[in-house]
C-alpha cells in the first residue's frame, strides 16, 4: 500500500502511483492498463451514454410505459424457481438499515445482530439435513453443486475423478458444474433415469472406482420425488465416493432426512424461502458431515463467548478462505449471499417447524390435485411419471407443447415447454386461487 501521497489521481481505492503501475505492467508484460481488458469495441464506453437529459417526471414517465408493456402473466412456472408468498415481515425487518447496508460481518463487535441471524440459518439447514455443519450460504445451488464436487477431490477417502449426474438436471446448473469441474480436470457424466427417478440398476452398472461423487435430487427438476435416495446412497459409499443430495428447505421439512438416506453433502437452493421468485437472484445452501468441516467453502459463523462470558458470534475458520489462504485457498469463493440468508431464515422462522410441514404438505396435494384435474382434459396425460410430486409435474399433449405454451400466454398464463408434447406445470399458494381459470385455459388450448 503506498502513502497517502500517491492518491495523485484521487481514488483512495487504487492507490498505486504511476510508478508503481508501470512497474506491475513490465512484470506481466503489458504495455498499458488497457491491453489487460479484451472489451469488444461495440461495447466499448467511448465517453458518451448516448442518452437524452430528462426531467424526473419524464424519466419515471417513459420508465412506467417500458415497465407497462411487460406481459401479465399468471406463472405456473417452476424448474428451480418458485414462488411462495413471502409475510411482509419479512421486507419489514430485512429492510432496517442495519441489515440492508451491512457488508460482511468482520467486525464482530457491531454486527452481533446479523451473524446471530446467519448462524440461526445455518442450525435450522443442519436441523433439516441431520448433518454436521452448514456454511451461511453460497451464489445459488449450482455453485454449490459445483463446490461439492471439488471438495471431493480434497476428502482423503475419495480418489477417482469421475463425477455423476441425473440425467434429468437443469442445463444451467450442468453447465456451471462442468465448469467448475475444468479445472481439477474432472469428468461429469450423467447417468440413466426411468419413469422420472433413479435407474438404479444402471447406476449401478456405470458407477467405479474412478467415480469420486454422486448427485441426486429431491424433488428433481421434473417435480419427482426420489424414491431410493438410500440405495444411491449405498453404491456410491460402496465405490468410496461422496454422495451429494440437491433439494431445498421447503421439502427437506418433508421428506426423509439426509443424514438418514447417506448423504455426505446437501446442496441446493433456498431462496424458496424469503425471497419469492426472481429468475436467477438465488441462496445456495450447502450443508456436509462435521468431518468436512475444514474443507467446506465459503463462510462460517461460529457462536462462542466474549470477555464478559456472553453468548458472541463470529466468522470462524476464516484460515480456509482466499482473502487469507490465497491461492490454497478450499473455494474461490469469497463471499455469499448475506442479506438472502437472512430473510429465508426469517420467513422460516415466521412458519415455524408446524408451518413448514404445512407448507411442504400443500406442495404435494396441489400438485397432486392440478395434475388429476389436466388428466381429465381430452388430449391431455397428467402427470407422465407415476410418482409423488412436488409443487410441480410433467403433462404431455397431443397439440404440440409450443403451441401450448403460447396460447396459454395469449390467455394470460406461463407454463414450461420442456419438449415436443412435454409442458411442465408448477403450483404454489400463490398461485393456487387461479386454477380453476388455468384448467378452462388449459382445457380450451388442448382442443
Amino acid at each position: 500500500m503506498s502513502n497517502s501521497n500517491s492518491h495523485a489521481t484521487g481514488s483512495p481505492y487504487a492507490p498505486q502511483t504511476a510508478a508503481e503501475t508501470a512497474a506491475m505492467l513490465d512484470a506481466v508484460g503489458a504495455d498499458d492498463l488497457e491491453s489487460l481488458f479484451d472489451v469488444p469495441e461495440s461495447v466499448a464506453f467511448d465517453g458518451e451514454f448516448g442518452i437524452d437529459a430528462r426531467s424526473e417526471r419524464a424519466a419515471r414517465r417513459e420508465v412506467a410505459g417500458l415497465l407497462g408493456r411487460n406481459a401479465d402473466l399468471t406463472e405456473f412456472l417452476g424448474r428451480g424457481h418458485y414462488d411462495h408468498y413471502v409475510p411482509s415481515v419479512v421486507d419489514d425487518l430485512a429492510s432496517r438499515s442495519e441489515f440492508l447496508t451491512s457488508y460482511t460481518q468482520y467486525q464482530p463487535e457491531v454486527a452481533q445482530g446479523f451473524l446471530q441471524a446467519l448462524f440461526e440459518f445455518q442450525s435450522m439447514l443442519v436441523e433439516l439435513t441431520g448433518l454436521g455443519v452448514a456454511n451461511c450460504s453460497m451464489y445459488d445451488d449450482a455453485t454449490a453443486l459445483g463446490e461439492a464436487a471439488t471438495l471431493s477431490q480434497r476428502v482423503r477417502s475419495v480418489s477417482g475423478d469421475q463425477i455423476l449426474v441425473p440425467e434429468h438436471l437443469r442445463e444451467g446448473k450442468r453447465a456451471v458444474l462442468s465448469n467448475y469441474a475444468d479445472g481439477p480436470d474432472l469428468t461429469v457424466e450423467s447417468y440413466p433415469m426411468t419413469d422420472g427417478v433413479v435407474d438404479v440398476p444402471a447406476l449401478a452398472d456405470q458407477i467405479g472406482d474412478a467415480t469420486a461423487m454422486v448427485y441426486a435430487e429431491s424433488p428433481t427438476v421434473r417435480g419427482v420425488i426420489e424414491e431410493r435416495l438410500g440405495a444411491i446412497g449405498n453404491l456410491a459409499h460402496d465405490h468410496e465416493a461422496l454422495f451429494c443430495l440437491g433439494s431445498d428447505p421447503i421439502a427437506l421439512s418433508l421428506l426423509e432426512r439426509p443424514a438418514d438416506v447417506g448423504a455426505d453433502v446437501v446442496v441446493g437452493d433456498a431462496a424458496s424461502l424469503g425471497t419469492g421468485t426472481a429468475y436467477g437472484f438465488g441462496l445456495g445452501m450447502f450443508v456436509t458431515r462435521e468431518e468436512y468441516l475444514r474443507q467446506v467453502p465459503g463462510r462460517l459463523v461460529g457462536a462462542s463467548e466474549d470477555a464478559a462470558d456472553r453468548r458472541a458470534y463470529t466468522l470462524t475458520l476464516q484460515t480456509r478462505e482466499q482473502h487469507i489462504r490465497k491461492e490454497r485457498a478450499t473455494s474461490n469463493i469469497c463471499t455469499n449471499q448475506a442479506w438472502v440468508a437472512l430473510r429465508t431464515a426469517m420467513h422460516a422462522a415466521w412458519l415455524g417447524p408446524d408451518g413448514l410441514v404445512e407448507l411442504a404438505e400443500d406442495c404435494v396435494t396441489r400438485a397432486r390435485d392440478l395434475a388429476d384435474r389436466l388428466d381429465d382434459i381430452v388430449g391431455v396425460k397428467a402427470p407422465i411419471h407415476g410418482r409423488h410430486h412436488f409443487r410441480e409435474f410433467l403433462a404431455r399433449t397431443d397439440q404440440p407443447a409450443s403451441a401450448i405454451v403460447a396460447d396459454l400466454a395469449a390467455e394470460g398464463f406461463a407454463v414450461h415447454a420442456v419438449d415436443d408434447h412435454l409442458v411442465q406445470v408448477c403450483v404454489t399458494e400463490t398461485t393456487a386461487d387461479a386454477t380453476d381459470e388455468f384448467v378452462a385455459a388449459f382445457r380450451e388450448v388442448a382442443k
